[in-house]
């Protein structure tokens, strides 16, 4: 069983080595395991994506490359997140993709409970939820009513109970996202895969996560603009595909 961690990059030169640090370190096994499946060794492939950056990132990615746990693919101008995920997705090879962004809002010590649903055979996409319960930093509260909206108009329109649309946690099988033809170039990624796989019939798992919110000072980049664009993508991709 081998998952495979994908990071798309674009100018986190500040967070990009602590980030690698934590998901080479993190552990994958189970303590008490209900299944065989979770007592075998559990692979790691790192596939970081780097979105052309500009401020160092590429050439951190070149030292860390060096230690021969990574598979690095460089964009030579930035192109958007959409296509840094689409890119890390082909170049993956596990029989799990979990998503992962490459500044410390989200912690890879929650990747076990993130796993946990697919290796039982329970889902076959997982969702890690900021609204479940989980600990987290108290998170800007715009992007909060923005994110709301975006996941009540997702269970509208794709008959679904989730509570974090807009979540950075993504995980499915990888034969799951590698059938779906994704087509975003930025941030309106999350709707789209979100409304591809709803679609497509797979019901997808929540599990609480933590949450470490950074502000627009530390490098946060995503804006209301994309909550537009995020609506836009929810309506189209329910009709078209």
């Amino acid at each position: 069983m081998k998952v495979s961690i994908l990071i798309p990059v674009y100018n986190e030169q500040a967070t990009l080595r602590e980030i690698l640090h934590r998901v080479r370190t993190v552990d994958l096994t189970f303590d008490q395991p209900l299944y065989a499946e979770l007592s075998a060794p559990i692979e790691k492939e790192i596939v970081v994506v780097d979105d052309g950056s500009t401020d160092g990132s590429q050439a951190i990615l070149r030292e860390e490359e060096a230690q021969g746990d990574l598979v690095v693919v460089l964009h030579p101008h930035n192109q958007g997140k959409g296509t840094a995920v689409r890119t890390a997705i082909n170049a993956a090879s596990g029989d799990i993709l979990l998503i992962q962004d490459a500044d410390l809002e989200y912690d890879p010590r929650d990747f076990p409970k993130l796993i946990q649903p697919i290796i039982e055979g329970r889902s076959d996409v997982v969702y890690g939820s900021r609204f479940l319960g989980g600990p987290r930093k108290a998170m800007l509260f715009w992007h909060m009513i923005a994110n709301k909206l975006i996941t009540l108009m997702t269970n509208v329109l794709y008959d679904a109970i989730l509570s974090d649309v807009e979540t950075c946690y993504k995980v499915f099988r990888a034969d799951v996202i590698k059938s779906i033809p994704l087509r975003s170039q930025r941030f309106e990624i999350e709707p789209e895969i979100t409304a591809k796989v709803l679609k497509r019939g797979y019901r997808i798992y929540e599990v609480p996560i933590s949450y470490t919110g950074r502000e627009y000072q530390e490098g946060k980049k995503i804006g209301m603009k994309d909550a537009f664009e995020a609506v836009w993508a929810l309506l189209r991709y329910r009709f078209v595909d």
